[in-house]
């Protein structure tokens, strides 16, 4: 049986490897695909298709996108897009620049908290990608304020927390569209991350993206246990989405989560490459 994993991320975004020892670490681990989904950018995709190329593995092409919703995190992946879209780098363009706004307002409040940082410092450590909460997290590791980048998102940098500001720009609807509008496919992202009470209020909340045009489901992923595994599964069959699933790995940003196995028990199935370029081909037939 082959295995994947399409949700990975690199220097590119915040994760702490290069797209190209990702794709290399996923061939050195047996995998038979992998995909780069670093977050609102595609800077990444280059350097990993070409290493994929290199090596003999499958490649596709993937991001993440943040979307702003009332209650909970929403991020809906990208597949099989054009990354040479004007389109898509017309929004990529926007939500990088909220991106790059947000953090001044971090280090502000990290600052009134007595935890100063230098924005050089974040530079050195995103290694010339986009900068984000991670990249932030490490480098109060690194001063001493926190005793590990769990910490820091505990007590500073989540949702709720002192120092937290908002970041998403994008709704879903417009999300899905600029997926669509690439070529690509919009996947539902790590469920479990909703803020849902019952199954039956994920289904809602589900419907209504499906009428947007969402495509899939993460269905396996590192923090999903069997019952939400099995929840995802069968919201996918009763709405003839495609199933995916991944890792979601960083790196030594998230040092619990490694790549194609998640926290030791996850195993993607090929067979979910395979979905999404049957849909795709329907799409485009």
């Amino acid at each position: 049986m082959k295995y994947c994993d399409l949700h990975t991320h690199t220097t590119a975004s915040d994760g702490s490897d290069s797209p190209g020892e990702v794709v290399r670490s996923a061939a050195e681990s047996g995998l038979a695909a992998v995909a780069i989904t670093d977050h609102d950018t595609v800077a990444g995709l280059p350097e990993a298709l070409d290493t994929g190329e290199s090596l003999g593995i499958e490649v596709l092409p993937g991001m993440e996108l943040s979307v702003k919703i009332a209650h909970g995190t929403l991020h809906i992946l990208g597949y099989l897009f054009d990354p040479d879209s004007s389109t898509l780098k017309e929004v990529l363009k926007r939500v990088q620049s909220a991106r790059a706004r947000r953090n001044p307002l971090i280090l502000e409040r990290l600052e009134k908290l007595g935890c100063p940082i230098s924005y050089k410092e974040l530079e050195e450590i995103s290694r010339g990608g986009q900068i984000g909460r991670p990249h932030i997290a490490r480098a109060m590791l690194n001063r001493g304020y926190v005793r590990s980048i769990g910490e820091a998102f505990a007590r500073y940098l989540k949702k709720g927390a002192p120092a937290y500001v908002p970041k998403s720009i994008l709704g879903p609807e417009e999300a899905i569209r600029t997926i669509h509008d690439a070529g690509g496919l919009a996947v539902l992202a790590h469920p479990v991350s909703l803020e849902f009470g019952t199954p039956e209020h994920l289904e809602e909340l589900l419907v209504a993206w499906i009428d947007q045009g969402l495509d899939g489901i993460e269905c396996y992923y590192s923090m999903h246990d069997r019952e939400m595994v099995d929840l995802c599964l069968g919201l996918c069959r009763k709405y003839e989405l495609v199933s995916t699933g991944g890792s979601d790995y960083h790196g030594k940003a998230k040092p619990q989560i490694h790549l194609g196995t998640g926290t030791g028990g996850l195993r993607v199935p090929y067979s979910c490459v395979e979905a999404l370029k049957e849909r795709k081909a329907r799409q485009r037939d």
